[in-house]
């Protein structure tokens, strides 16, 4: 029975070769897309599930409460505090304390050769003895209880053992030197295996023992034994004993700090201590991640929404075609009722039929795959590969998948053909009745359906890009094409000054192709931020704010072509001696006109340091953020960035790249072992905007398939029209209608369900955009350009669409159309 069940099914399918067609591309590129993006939710929320007893661990996050009210997050802790923790607060199983290290390089002792080198080498730790007590590995040499007790000892992983070592046993290995930037030198004392899964923050490959950074004077540029100081590599990790909330610790932090700070009579500690649970860490953007790599929870909702989308409008164009079918399968079911099939029997060989369709579909989803993560691979996490497929829960997924669109695509068709009459059916009534009308009805809404999500897509992609075209575009403040930064090398492990950039700088100025030299401190638009609480009396009062400082020379301001509001730049010092503030300082310290806080003076502990002049406000972030204060000094101690405008390369291409080149070259005869990486200060901003712009291409991907599919599903209807309007269609050639009648009749219910759907998809997407929108301090407008150009856009497209076969229709023979009735 069920082998004739396949069997009537291939017939079907070859009998209506273009039906099947249009249901099986729908619903490949369906399923393909909903695969990919499984992949992709599946992995970011997958995120430290599989660690042992994951529920229990929590990071030790700090907030600090400056002056005016500003609220900063940071999620290291002071270094005195994860030994206070363990030995005076309970309710805690293990506890762990360790600090990122900043790209060191690593020698490699090889016998009598010169030792191999590894410059910046990321991923690399200080880390306690308890680290491997709560953060699972599997040993290959040394034991994890004694492996990082010491100082100057240091745990690999196998695979940097091989890196270093070649294919020496983990056990040989053991006892060999590794060094850390020529001044730390350590003893391998334990090989560890990367655990398997790949959905985790933990990725070090270096475990130095953390009693090393504590037992020199590295620890004082972490913060060294002070409570006040916070330093984000400082992170702290504590298990709780099972039935301890989270909330019994944070009640107790304060305490904590009250018995151990050092405060000045009536002074307020303005910082708090608070845990994060280990699961929060990939997708809490208020708190740096340990690898620096989050995910953001909206997109990856937003992304199951497209492919709830694209998996609906699938089934749509299914059972829309199929339910379109009816009458022409209506006399196979007539004799198939009048022969003894049941209702049931009929129902099963309809949902064998489509879950044939949508396993085809699977299968050609699987083979379009690779290009699709191909197309989004800046988009998608590097883990995900084509070999994420084959994993148990993928196949799992798929095939609920399969059984859940057969259901959904071939249950209402199934229901609907088998409710036919044989008598009706062989007497060709089967086209009367009230139950083709509501068919008809059905088909309708749910193409309207189709063209709604459709629409919205393409008002949401309209939008966003017009909204990221702004902050691109925006004045800013600055300039921002044909300049150039890069950083000269700051020595993180040494108290001596490298004075090599000065002599760099004097070099590049003399290169022809540089219009402008400076060396200073950040670009104005730029990653990270430097602040620190300043105090001003403004004649009435005296008011401290949290500010951002940067600092610059006196050319620096002019690459740029900033705008000078009032007084004066600063002058070069070797010391901070003048401030030059933006315009948002002298308001947010009650001066309504910046020309009034020039010669005022601003405290910085026992510094009273003069305000020199007021620069116009610009942008150091991106347009997400307000303006803040801000204060720009000009010490040369504190520049180690270069920044370079270039001339003109009108008339003179590849003007630009001989420069660079040059300049590389007078680097490289300062800096011969360090790698020089220059930044675009245009490709920088740009950058700010690289969630929006994978939003952007996320929404024109879907909305290209969305329409894509849904075109697919009205050009299976429009066939279906002219087939069964054929006679009415040579009737009416015969009577003089012309084509352009006979066009425009095929094609103005179709149309008018797109206009329908514009109706009902605008108001939906001016509602969500305009939500979205709110999360941008400098915004655009949603313009009504933006709704007329998805109107005439998705006409125009609809009227392609059905113009491939009304006119087709319209144009053929009349005698033939009658002959074929």
């Amino acid at each position: 029975m069920l082998r004739n069940y396949f069997k009537i099914a291939f017939r079907n399918f070859t009998k209506n070769k273009v039906f099947s067609l249009i249901n099986i591309s729908g619903l490949a590129i369906a399923i393909s897309a909903s695969l990919v993006i499984y992949l992709i939710v599946q992995f970011e929320f997958s995120f430290e599930k599989s660690r042992k007893d994951a529920d229990r661990i929590y990071r030790v996050v700090t907030d600090i409460t400056f002056p005016g009210e500003a609220l900063f997050r940071n999620s290291g802790v002071p270094m005195p505090m994860p030994k206070a923790v363990r030995s005076e607060l309970p309710g805690i199983e293990i506890a762990t304390h360790f600090v990122t290290a900043y790209e060191p390089k690593i020698s490699v002792p090889a016998g009598n050769q010169p030792p191999t080198i590894y410059k910046k080498q990321s991923d690399v730790v200080y880390a306690d003895e308890f680290y491997f007590s709560m953060f699972e590995y599997n040993w290959l040499a040394g034991s994890k209880l004694t492996a990082l007790k010491d100082p100057n000892q240091v745990v690999i992983t196998e695979e940097k053992a091989k890196t270093f070592f070649g294919n020496i046993s983990p056990a040989d290995i053991i006892g060999k030197q590794i060094f850390f930037n020529d001044s730390i030198v350590t003893t391998v004392s334990g090989i560890v295996k990367v655990p398997a899964d790949k959905a985790t923050n933990f990725h070090f490959s270096e475990f130095i023992s953390l009693a090393t950074l504590m037992s020199t004077n590295l620890k004082n540029d972490f913060g060294g034994d002070e409570w006040q100081s916070v330093n984000s590599a400082s992170q702290f990790f504590v298990k709780l004993k099972p039935g301890i909330k989270p909330e019994q610790l944070n009640a107790k932090f304060a305490g904590l700090r009250k018995k151990y700070l050092e405060q000045k009579p009536g002074e307020k500690d303005d910082t708090k201590n608070h845990l994060q649970a280990l699961t929060d860490i990939h997708f809490n953007p208020e708190y740096d991640a340990i690898d620096q790599r989050q995910a953001h929870k909206p997109t990856l909702y937003g992304l199951m929404a497209v492919a709830a989308f694209l998996l609906l409008l699938g089934c749509i164009n299914f059972i829309n075609l199929t339910t379109a079918q009816a009458a022409q399968r209506a006399k196979e079911i007539g004799i198939r009722k009048t022969l003894g099939s049941s209702k049931g029997n009929l129902i099963i060989q309809f949902l064998v039929e489509t879950f044939l369709l949508t396993l085809i579909a699977t299968v050609f989803s699987i083979v379009i795959t690779p290009w699709l993560l191909k197309v989004f691979s800046d988009f998608i996490p590097p883990e995900i590969t084509m070999a994420s497929v084959n994993q148990v829960h993928v196949w799992l997924f798929l095939s609920v998948l399969i059984l859940l669109m057969t259901f959904l695509s071939g249950f209402y068709p199934a229901v609907i053909l088998t409710k036919f009459k044989p008598v009706t059916v062989l007497k060709n009534q089967v086209g009367s009745g009230s139950a083709q009308s509501r068919s008809a009805w059905f088909r309708k809404t749910l193409t309207v359906t189709q063209f709604v999500i459709a629409q919205f897509l393409v008002i949401a992609t309209l939008v966003v890009s017009k909204q990221i075209n702004y902050s691109l575009n925006k004045d800013l403040g600055y300039k921002k094409e044909a300049i150039v930064t890069f950083n000269t090398i700051w020595n993180f492990f040494s108290n001596k000054e490298d004075n090599r950039r000065f002599a760099l700088f004097e070099k590049l100025k003399s290169i022809p192709g540089i219009e402008k030299a400076s060396l200073g401190g950040s670009a104005p638009a730029h990653n990270g931020a430097s602040s620190t609480t300043m105090k001003v009396f403004n004649g009435k009062k005296e008011q401290e704010l949290m500010v951002e400082t940067m600092n610059a020379d006196p050319e620096y301001f002019g690459i740029y072509t900033m705008k000078l509001v009032a007084g004066k730049l600063p002058e070069q010092s070797d010391t901070t001696k003048e401030y030059l503030v933006n315009e948002s300082f002298a308001k947010a310290f009650g001066y309504a006109n910046p020309a009034d806080i020039i010669g005022k003076n601003v405290e910085r502990g026992r510094d009273k340091i003069p305000i020199v002049g007021v620069l116009a406000d610009f942008q150091t972030k991106s347009t997400h953020d307000l303006i803040k204060p801000l204060a720009f000094s000009s010490a040369r101690k504190n520049s180690y960035v270069i920044h370079l405008a270039l001339k003109s390369e009108a008339g003179s291409p590849g003007q630009w790249k001989a420069t660079l080149a040059k300049v590389e070259t007078e680097y490289k005869k300062l800096y011969p072992d360090d790698e020089f990486k220059i930044n675009f200060f245009d490709e920088t901003i740009a950058s700010f905007y690289k969630r929006e712009q994978d939003i952007s291409r996320l929404l024109n991907w879907s909305a290209g398939l969305c329409i894509f599919i849904s075109c697919l599903g009205l050009f299976g209807l429009v066939i279906y029209t002219t087939n069964t309007r054929t006679k009415e269609i040579g009737v009416r050639k015969v009577l003089g209608a012309s084509v352009a009648q006979i066009v425009t009749l095929l094609s103005k219910d179709l149309v008018s369900l797109v206009l329908v759907a514009f109706v009902i998809a605008a108001p939906l997407a001016w509602l969500a955009m305009n939500k979205w929108l709110q999360d941008f301090a400098f915004r655009t407008q949603i313009s009504w350009w933006v709704f007329v150009v998805c109107c005439v856009g998705m006409l125009l497209i609809a009227l392609f669409v059905l113009s491939i076969r009304t006119i087709g229709a319209a144009l053929a023979n009349p005698v033939k159309s009658l002959r074929t009735e």
